[in-house]
Order: structure tokens, then sequence, then C-alpha cells
């Protein structure tokens, strides 16, 4: 199988707050029941930052397990990138933060906004600039504070998100048979008010009618996002799948965005998955949106269940509506 990318992952990490919100706060405070939330999304709890801890508080520690894990130091690393959607500010650009926080001075740090699907996305970039030969060693981080984002009034989207942030080295691969075998990516920007945060921007920039009328807020769609991600994600697998010439059967893991278990479910039934190749923790973290692949990846990682050698596949469909997809040799 011929290498994409020969690059691979050193080492990951990952980092949630401490605060646990279960779903019986949203009981005490809206129209619903926990049965009605682990039904519809699979969710059970999800983790808050704390008042005075932000995006990129989560993603330099992530960033050190990371390194830590990769027998690195930020000495090592050529970049950072940092997928987020929901920064510190609007700018400076979060991972700038992120870098100064890390004791890093010099080295390029800055932000891909692609929502759910920005760790995919920085990750190819990533990929690209290493493969290109100018960098060796590139930290990637997904790191969200979505709880800040969402409308508390909202049953439909409050429920949904959580805070976290998962981070990964990757670099050079020191074996030609190990590295990315397959990627693609693309947006489908005429959905882009399937899920969107209406005011704040240039737009429609923040006043007294965008807070009245909840525009900071992120607003979703959720049916047609429902309709739109199990197509997409279908047809990104079978792309690929056909594409490489392999089986489900061939591949060691599939760690997907963790936006719905339904979605997920439905996923693996149809390619015929048993549940133990499948990385689920959308029930303990609910979706944290870019940070949710790397947090599955680290735990996968940590758990031993992914080796070098293994096969696996990474997918994601994000606001926007974005998407990515990397099959990689670990």
């Amino acid at each position: 199988m011929d290498i994409v990318w020969p690059i691979v992952i050193r080492g990951t990490g990952a980092n949630v707050p401490e605060r646990v919100v279960t779903n019986q706060y949203f009981v005490e405070r809206l129209d619903t029941s926990d049965e009605w939330i682990r039904t519809r999304t699979g969710i059970e709890r999800r983790h808050w930052a704390a008042p005075d801890k932000a995006t990129s508080d989560h993603a330099a520690e992530a960033c050190r397990l990371a390194l830590d894990n990769a027998g690195m130091t930020i000495d090592d690393i050529d970049a950072i990138i940092c997928a987020t959607a929901t920064g510190d500010h609007m700018f400076p650009a979060t991972a700038c933060l992120v870098q100064h926080k890390l004791g890093a001075t010099d080295i390029p740090a800055f932000d891909i906004g692609a929502a759910c699907a920005g760790f995919m996305y920085a990750c190819a970039v990533a990929a690209g600039l290493i493969s290109a030969g100018g960098n060796k060693n590139i930290l990637v981080v997904g790191a969200e504070t979505l709880s800040r984002f969402a409308d508390p009034e909202d049953r439909a989207t409050s429920i949904l998100f959580g805070d976290g942030a998962g981070a990964a080295v990757w670099s050079r691969s020191p074996d030609p048979e190990r590295g990315v075998i397959y990627h693609e990516w693309g947006v489908d920007g005429s959905k882009a008010d399937l899920i969107w945060a209406p005011a704040g921007g240039s737009r429609y920039p923040t006043s007294e009618t965008t807070i009245a009328e909840r525009l900071q807020f992120l607003h979703m769609r959720g049916r047609e996002v429902f309709k739109f991600a199990v197509i997409r994600m279908q047809e990104l697998i079978d792309r690929a799948l056909e594409r490489l010439n392999l089986s489900p059967d061939d591949l060691k893991m599939m760690i997907p965005h963790q936006s719905n278990m339904r979605i997920i479910q439905s996923m693996r039934e149809r390619m015929g998955l048993p549940k133990e190749k499948v990385v689920l923790n959308i029930d303990e973290y609910g979706n944290t949106s870019a940070a949710s692949i790397p947090l599955a990846l680290d735990a996968a990682r940590r758990a031993g269940q992914l080796e070098e050698g293994d096969l696996v596949l990474l997918i994601g469909i994000g606001a926007g509506m974005t998407w990515s997809i990397i099959v990689l040799r670990l």
C-alpha cells in the first residue's frame, strides 16, 4: 500500500476539566429527562471548564502530556497547530497563547477553524508540512470550550457539548511502510448555516440586538445535520476502503468524531464492525468538537488498544459543513 504522507504519531495527550456535569443538571433546568438525553444522544456526562480556565489552558496541558508521551520537549517542535472553534479570543490565534504557555519562542503557531473536523484538517496540514521537508515534528491540538457557546435555554443544543483538549505529535516516519495511506477532505459551504453562531463576527457584530436575540450562541438544525453526517460519513468510508482495496475487517480501529451515539452505531453496524473496533467516549465527554477525535485517540493508545503497524481510520464531520477522513498505518 502506497504511503501518501510518511508521517507517524509519536505521542498523544488529553486534558478535560475536573467539573463533571451529568444529565441531571439539565433535568433540573429544562423540560427534559435523563432518558431523553441518553436515548437521543448517548451522552451521560460532560466536562465543563472552570470559570478561570479557557481553551488555551486545556490545550496547553494536553500538549504537555503529548510531548511527554513522545519523549520530547517543546524544543523539538517545529510548529504548533490548534484546531478550535471556541478560541480564547477572536484574535490572536489560540495557538499563540498555547505556544507561550508551553515556553516556546519563535516557532510558528496558528489556528485552524473547521469545527468538529478541525483536528483532522490540522493533521493534514501538519502532514503536508512535514512531507515537504521543512519540518520534523509538529504539535497538533484540538481544543474547545463549547459550554460557553451553547444556549443554556435551548434543550436541543445545551445538552450536547463538553469541554476539553487532545493533542498529538506528528513526526517523519522512520519506516517507509508506516504513515498516512489515504486522506480526503472537503466542505459544502452552502450548508454553513446548519451549525453556526450567527453573531460576534464581522457580519453581525455584537450589539444589544444580537444579544437580545441570543445570536451569540450556537444554533443548529439537528435533523438536517444528522442526515448530512450519516450520508457523508458512509460515502467517505466506502470510497476510502474501495480505493485502498480494504474491507472493514482490515481495520484495527475506527475513531469517529463523537457527535451522536446513533450516528456512530449506525455506521458501525453498516460496516459490520464489532463494538471493540470503534472508540466511543461520547457517554463521558459529550460532543467536544475538534477535541473529540484526539481525546478518543489518546484513550485508545493509553489503553493499549493500538500498536505499531495497526491500520486506523479517523473520520469527522463538522460545521461548515466540513469533513475529513484519514487512514494510517501506525
